[in-house]
């Protein structure tokens, strides 16, 4: 079993705290791709636009996230040490799992895969996100 990613938050506060922190970078991102993409004003007002930075910030948060990828074996192991309540996305043949359990959460989200590590990975990070991360960012909104 490997571990991909640089972040696992250890509470809610974290979460949020981290989340808070990629504002300016994401911002300082999105406005240097809209400069180089932009042909008007009005175009880089719309790339630059509350929509654009908040997908950034979700897109940049999940991507930070650390995941573990293990073969079906591992997965299983890991399962019957955790009380996590685990939502399985994916096929049931496939040798690969790639999966992300919040130490603060009873819940965590997994993916299966057969040779496609990398997307599994990235759709992983983005159900994460959705899952476990946005209700509880929008809690605190």
């Amino acid at each position: 079993m490997e571990t991909e990613g640089l972040f696992a938050p250890e509470s809610p506060a974290a979460v949020r705290e981290r989340y808070a922190e990629l504002a300016d970078a994401v911002e300082a991102t999105v406005k240097a791709a809209a400069r180089e993409q932009a042909t008007t004003g009005e175009e880089y007002d719309d790339l630059t636009a509350e929509p654009a930075l908040a997908a950034g910030r979700e897109a940049l948060f999940a991507a930070l996230l650390a995941v573990r990828v293990g073969d079906r074996a591992e997965f299983g192991e890991w399962r019957e040490r955790s009380d996590s309540e685990v939502e399985l996305l994916g096929g049931e043949g496939a040798e690969g799992v790639v999966w992300h359990a919040p130490a603060f959460v009873d819940r965590a989200v997994a993916v299966t895969f057969h040779e496609e590590r990398g997307a599994a990975v990235e759709t992983l990070r983005r159900q994460a996100f959705g899952r476990l991360y946005r209700p509880l960012l929008e809690e605190s909104a």
